[in-house]
């Protein structure tokens, strides 16, 4: 028996317990506390650490039956979308070692994917939980921002951070939602959105990302929704107004370690975590007023539409090290999770289909009103019941 396969053998032994998750093995992100379990953030700083207490977010697992199996991989301090790492070394994509598996949660996407587990928890900062959802071919979902308890999670940004699901299906998405958020754990019953804003993309996106996208949308079409064109405003800039929030609030909570041993850091991480080192508190308070700004813009165009509907990755996965400058590759792959974050609202990737140059995932993405999550899960369940893309298994999971 091959490794991977003793592993799986051995993970196939369902935990115990009783409630809505009983029986449901589990791997919680790195960077989420479980007592007695190293939590090392995917860092070399804290290589050792080991946890004292369980997470909010994990003890509302466990108490609905919910066996924690594993602690995933991760970008250092959840920062990154290659999940690049200063401790274990980094996580490769099930579907093909050569290429990332999108981040900061990349080990759970990937444990996904292969089977380990049949879900697992990330954070999403600007789109942490939705880009490995996307390019490891599952469904992940960042809920409303503040509806899921934050204690006992390492910090990314507070400003913008929350803990999501990652899961094979849109209909199990909003089954852990609801536990999560203290809610009545029901499965959210499929039902299609009334009206799709398709929302208009002035930057440039990969020619077969949008024929997936484009498909997708003609099965809710040929379901009788309605599609409606729509425009954001503010889309193009609102990234770069995130990440001078983000890049200055990670300079603030890593300033110590930057200057007492700034070599223990990843290489890629340290070039990121510097670019908070330029900018100063007003450059924080102009850029929050501008995404204050934009959420507002976002909530007028979503009182038209049931859901926004965009990629969630404009390019196909890109190879482990194609890109040397991590900072662009940061920028272009997080360019279309970043906004929602910033919306707060609950944003839904799901699986749409294949890449036809490389056979790797591509993600679509359902965005909703505020503390719509269950409405977002049900047009993904809804959607999900008409396509088999999120039963798809990369060969590694065989």
């Amino acid at each position: 028996m091959d490794p991977l396969r003793a592993v799986l053998s051995t993970l196939d032994e369902r935990p115990g317990g009783t409630g809505p998750l009983a029986g449901w093995r589990v791997g919680v992100k790195d960077n989420i506390g479980v007592a007695g379990v190293r939590s090392t953030r995917g860092s070399a700083f804290f290589a050792d650490h080991v946890a004292a207490d369980d997470a909010e977010v994990v003890t509302r697992m466990r108490a609905a039956g919910a066996g924690i199996t594993a602690t995933l991989n991760m970008a250092e301090f959840a920062l990154g979308v290659t999940s690049q790492n200063s401790v274990h070394g980094g996580v490769v994509n099930p579907w093909d070692p050569g290429r990332i598996p999108g981040g900061s949660s990349g080990g759970s996407g990937a444990a996904v994917a292969a089977g380990l587990v049949d879900a697992a928890l990330g954070t999403d900062t600007g789109g942490s939980v939705r880009l490995p959802a996307s390019m490891c071919g599952v469904t992940g979902l960042r809920p409303t921002y503040g509806t899921v308890p934050e204690d006992g999670v390492f910090p990314c940004c507070p400003e913008t951070d929350a803990t999501g699901p990652l899961t094979r299906t849109a209909a199990h998405a909003g089954l852990l939602a609801a536990v999560l958020t203290g809610r009545d754990p029901v499965v959210p019953e499929p039902h299609r959105p009334d009206v799709v804003g398709v929302v208009t993309l002035s930057g440039a996106v990969d020619p077969a990302v949008t024929t997936r996208v484009d498909e997708a949308l003609r099965v809710f079409a040929d379901g009788g929704a309605t599609l409606r064109a729509v425009t954001v405003p503010g889309l193009e800039t609102v990234r770069d107004d995130l990440y001078v929030v983000v890049y200055h609030d990670l300079a603030a909570l890593h300033a110590q370690r930057l200057r007492e041993a700034p070599e223990r850091f990843h290489p890629d991480t340290l070039t990121r975590l510097r670019l908070g080192l330029d900018l100063s508190a007003a450059d924080r308070e102009a850029a929050v007023s501008r995404l204050a700004a934009f959420r507002a813009g976002v909530e007028e165009v979503l009182a038209g539409v049931d859901v926004l509907i965009t990629p969630t990755v404009p390019v196909d996965v890109p190879r482990i090290g194609a890109d040397p400058d991590v900072v662009a590759l940061t920028k272009r792959v997080g360019e279309l999770t970043a906004p929602w974050a910033v919306h707060r609202g609950p944003t839904l990737s799901v699986p749409v289909g294949t890449h036809p140059a490389s056979g790797m995932p591509v993600g679509m993405q359902l965005t909703g009103p505020l503390r719509a999550d269950d409405a977002v899960c049900a047009a993904g369940a809804w959607f999900q019941e008409r396509t088999p893309w999120h039963d798809q298994r990369p060969p590694s999971s065989g």
